[in-house]
């Protein structure tokens, strides 16, 4: 069972990265705990999408997108992979703002300093011989670490637990959420991140026969990790910086301090390592499932020893680079929140594809969607389509103010 822990544990890591984190401290700051249904809600969502996908990828004979291709057209095909691909320019831009953020909080200097060193080492790991194991075992270690880290935070902040059960179970929606309501849902039910579920169980070499076990040992738990971690930070920023940083809401460095007081800087360094490691293993499995899902839209292959899957990732290392360093002395909590955000534009597409290969008789056989599955999936997609409206009428009300 415990070989079989992996594929689901990248999807997570990639949901779970610095944007997620972010904005998980804006909504505790500025609204306490109401806005953890958003999560609760997301992370369930995202299971049953992450489930379809790990299904799609151990019963489809080629890879995820040349099934799209193969059933829905080429067209429908190139359109999955450069969509991926662009959600994973936007999200590379946080996971390089924040391993930056992270390291410059543990040891001090320049962020982008840092975040070019990180850049640099993760490129560093793709030309390691079997890369992907490498990259599973990797982030596997750097999800334990956070764990500790938010599962001390939570503990050590003592928020009010009856108030978090609350905000779990009462759906609310405070004035003047805006975008901030929108970032937690691309982040925590991130369907470009449950697309690429079906090529890391691909990578693995997943069979049916191990899908059960598979459910049990890494799809439940990988996907709920990061869900619990996030209400972990919610808690702890509602109990610890209520009304801390203004309209804006608090900072990533005043929510390090917040161990300070019982754990002097050991705690604010605990804080740091798991923001550190949040960002890292997101920027490993961003930027993976970025190249990858390029290579495979153009036709150029699909596995991450290719040369050409390999030039798609620093590509998207790159390009997250690049916009933090043209972007120095910007916010980086409003940069990452902005890019996180953008993110929900592509979902749907992803989310009706993942729901109609689901469904294929032919392809899937008695890995086939069931009813319930499906109900579940229709709330995903009126979900991801509802933040696209309100990004976009957002997006509509800033513009006419200027």
């Amino acid at each position: 069972m415990l070989k079989l822990m992996g594929p689901a544990f990248i999807v997570g890591a990639w949901q779970f990265g610095p944007g997620n984190l972010v904005s998980a401290v804006q909504a505790g700051s500025l609204y306490a705990y109401d806005l953890i249904w958003v999560i609760v809600l997301s992370t369930v969502l995202m299971l049953v999408f992450a489930d379809m996908s790990i299904r799609i990828g151990i019963s489809s004979r080629g890879s995820v997108v040349a099934t799209i291709k193969e059933t829905l057209g080429k067209p429908t095909g190139v359109a999955a992979g450069l969509g991926v691909f662009g959600i994973t320019l936007c999200f590379s831009v946080g996971n390089a703002v924040g391993t930056g953020l992270g390291l410059s909080l543990v040891l001090g200097g320049n962020p982008v300093i840092w975040t070019i060193a990180c850049s640099v080492l993760v490129v560093a790991i793709l030309f390691t011989r079997s890369a992907y194991k490498v990259i599973e075992k990797l982030v596997l270690a750097i999800v334990a670490l956070m764990a500790a880290a938010f599962i001390v935070t939570a503990i050590v902040t003592k928020p009010d637990w009856m108030g978090v059960a609350e905000g779990a179970v009462v759906p609310t929606v405070p004035d003047g959420v805006g975008l901030l309501i929108v970032a937690l849902v691309g982040t925590n039910f991130s369907l470009n991140a449950a697309f690429y579920g079906g090529y890391a169980s691909r990578e693995r070499g997943l069979r049916a026969e191990d899908y059960r076990d598979t459910t049990l040992a890494d799809t439940i738990p990988g996907i709920l990790a990061p869900g619990i971690m996030t209400a972990l930070v919610i808690a702890a920023a509602a109990a610890t910086l209520a009304g801390e940083g203004g309209p804006a809401g608090a900072t990533i460095e005043q929510f390090s301090a917040v161990l300070e007081p019982v754990a002097g800087e050991v705690g604010r360094t605990i804080f740091a390592l798991g923001f550190f490691g949040a960002a890292l293993s997101a920027m490993i499995a961003n930027a993976t499932a970025g190249g990858t899902l390029l290579a495979d839209g153009l036709g150029l292959g699909n596995q991450i020893a290719s040369s050409r899957v390999r030039m798609g990732i620093i590509g998207v290392l790159t390009f997250g680079a690049s916009v933090t360093i043209l972007a120095a002395g910007t916010s980086p909590v409003q940069l990452i929140i902005a890019a996180q955000a953008m993110t929900v534009l592509i979902a749907p597409l992803l989310g009706v594809l993942l729901v109609i290969l689901a469904n294929n008789r032919r392809l899937m056989g008695g890995l086939r969607n069931h009813w319930w599955q499906n109900v579940l999936a229709s709330v995903g997609l009126i979900t991801i389509i509802a933040m696209c409206y309100q990004l976009i009428d957002t997006v509509t009300t800033m513009l006419s103010t200027l």
